[in-house]
């Protein structure tokens, strides 16, 4: 049973910063791609970032340059560093995890990010 264990989320103001982590267990699979979603009201869920085994990240245009994520493999950890964030950065923020062989994908339940002063 695949779990991901999300933290980091909560308030803050224009302009500050975050840290979102996301530990993963019970994956077997050596092959995987982690990343994080967000979801803001009314809107549909979308790509903030991942990054696959070998380091590759990937970003959305609207955090590029502010947002940075990082993966600890032998942690099968990913962490989300939130930079200048903008009060359009807030959301539920889900990880997820893909396994490359099989294809199975999971995800965490969410943690919260509310940037406002």
């Amino acid at each position: 049973q695949v779990q991901l264990e999300e933290s980091g989320g909560g308030l803050v103001q224009p302009g500050g910063s975050l840290r979102l982590s996301c530990a993963a267990s019970g994956s077997g699979s050596e092959v995987k791609v982690m990343g994080w979603y967000r979801q803001a009201p009314g809107k549909q869920r979308e790509l903030v970032a991942n990054i696959n085994t070998g380091g590759f990240a990937k970003y959305a245009d609207s955090v590029r340059g502010r947002f940075t994520i990082s993966r600890d493999n032998a942690k099968d950890t990913v962490y989300l560093q939130m930079n200048a964030l903008k009060p359009e950065d807030t959301a539920v923020y889900y990880c997820k995890l893909l396994e490359v062989f099989g294809g199975a994908e999971y995800w965490g339940k969410g943690t919260l990010v509310t940037v406002s002063s």
